[in-house]
């Protein structure tokens, strides 16, 4: 179980972003202690939200960070039955693909964890991304605001499935993508209007080879991260490897 002593343990330092645009970044140890404080974010924003409106709406990302923060969260009990899962992209792959972020997330906790969760809201990417879209956009559209979107960064500063280079419809609440610059092409993403209908963003991003891109947010180019999370409030969790300060 992940407790607060732990957390103080690996954590390295504590550095504050923009605060006039809500950013908090944390720069901890290693992969393993920025999953370990996704959980005590996780578990805490269940709660708040729990109190304040008897259920937790949760976006989740794939990625190797997100699937151990995953791993760990099974190992902890909660009120499962009041959490509402939605997924930020997916592949356009058939449904039981190993590579599909659906199936990474029941490995790493669905399916470790009692079976009476809550609501889980897979995107129907197996469709196509037009279809997969049109079909997901509804449910997108009933659920916001969200209360907490987790978010990876690749090495171009691309999240969900938004990358760099098309302009971001700000109306559209899930995308098609056709052609991703990573395989597979085709792929399902929330769209910018969707990612920012929540109460708080977490992003998460180890490695070295994450550091390039954090620098480049943090230097106000304009990546897909930036806009998503441009005037939101934001807490930043990366691993010394990826820290774009050092």
């Amino acid at each position: 179980m992940v407790t607060e002593t732990d957390h103080e343990t690996r954590r390295v330092q504590a550095k504050q972003g923009d605060e006039s645009a809500g950013q908090d970044w944390r720069i901890l140890e290693n992969p393993a202690a920025v999953a370990a404080e996704a959980v005590e974010c996780l578990l805490t924003a269940a709660q708040d939200a729990i109190a304040a409106r008897g259920c937790f709406r949760l976006v989740l990302a794939g990625g190797r960070t997100p699937e151990l923060a995953y791993r760990l969260l099974a190992e902890e009990k909660a009120d499962w039955a009041r959490w509402e899962l939605y997924v930020g992209d997916e592949r356009c792959l058939p449904e039981d693909h190993a590579e599909r972020n659906s199936r990474l997330i029941q490995r790493a906790w669905l399916y470790r964890i009692p079976p009476d969760l809550a609501r889980v809201h897979f995107i129907p990417a197996e469709r196509g991304p037009a279809a997969g879209a049109a079909g997901y956009a509804p449910r997108v559209a009933a659920a916001v605001p969200f209360d907490l979107v987790i978010l990876g960064v690749g090495e171009d500063g691309h999240t969900a499935s938004l990358f760099p280079g098309p302009p971001l419809d700000p109306e559209a609440w899930v995308v098609p993508v056709w052609d991703a610059p990573k395989p597979p092409p085709e792929r399902v993403s929330m769209g910018l209007r969707a990612l920012r209908s929540t109460r708080r963003l977490l992003v998460l991003a180890t490695g070295m080879d994450k550091r390039v891109a954090l620098g480049r947010w943090r230097a106000a180019e304009d990546l897909p991260i930036a806009r998503v999370c441009q005037g939101m409030p934001v807490s930043v969790l990366v691993d010394v490897d990826a820290d774009p300060t050092s």
